[in-house]
């Protein structure tokens, strides 16, 4: 079975994660999140583990020795050297763990596809790792009252938040596939089974 590995990736409020859970029920899709694989890799058995703790020293650690996400993220909030250490670590760790996620499923040959979803999946390069890169697009509007429904997020931290993130035109630019995401879910489960569909791989 020829496997095909498709990033995905999307502004906040896109609808991403309501699309990566109907693609990982899919007995031939298998979905891995880049932030989820950062986790594991955090733990203390985890490659990130001392080198994080070397960085920001033991006061970032829980009574169990593990690292507490809030405590970390309060240490590094404004100081960008911290917050380029920490990327340092976590990032090529994590593109290492899922290159060899995509080599493993690829040896074992039980699945069609293969979704990796990070957060800079187009900053970090992933486009060099996976056959497909996938825009998860909605509205900014859509995406703002989502994230105001659904988060509870005021329109201060969205704006800052949206900011922060690539442009619908960049996005656009890196991206293969476009799946919109402003209507129903189920209109967006019939544009993704059109792209999965065996007539649209034999073309390529």
């Amino acid at each position: 079975m020829c496997m095909r590995v498709i990033g995905v990736t999307g502004g906040v409020g896109a609808g991403k994660s309501e699309v990566l859970a109907w693609l990982d029920k899919r007995s031939d899709c298998r979905v891995i999140m880049a932030d989820q694989a950062a986790h594991r890799l955090e733990e203390p058995d985890g490659v990130c583990y001392e080198p994080l703790r070397a960085l920001l020293g033991d006061d970032i650690l829980d009574a169990e020795g593990r690292i507490d996400k809030q405590k970390m993220a309060a240490k590094i909030f404004g100081d960008k050297t911290l917050l380029k250490g920490v990327n340092g670590i976590v990032h090529p760790a994590v593109k290492a763990y899922l290159t060899a996620q995509i080599e493993k499923e690829r040896t074992a040959g039980e699945i069609k596809f293969l979704f990796i979803e990070a957060a800079l999946l187009i900053e970090e390069g992933y486009a060099g790792i996976v056959d497909e890169m996938w825009y998860i697009h909605a509205g900014e509007e859509i995406r703002r009252q989502r994230l105001k429904t659904s988060r509870g997020y005021t329109d201060e931290k969205i704006n800052s938040i949206l900011k922060s993130q690539l442009s619908e035109e960049e996005f656009r630019r890196h991206c293969d596939v476009v799946i919109e995401n402003n209507g129903t879910l189920q209109g967006v489960y019939t544009q993704i089974e059109k792209e999965l569909g065996e007539d649209r791989w034999q073309k390529q």
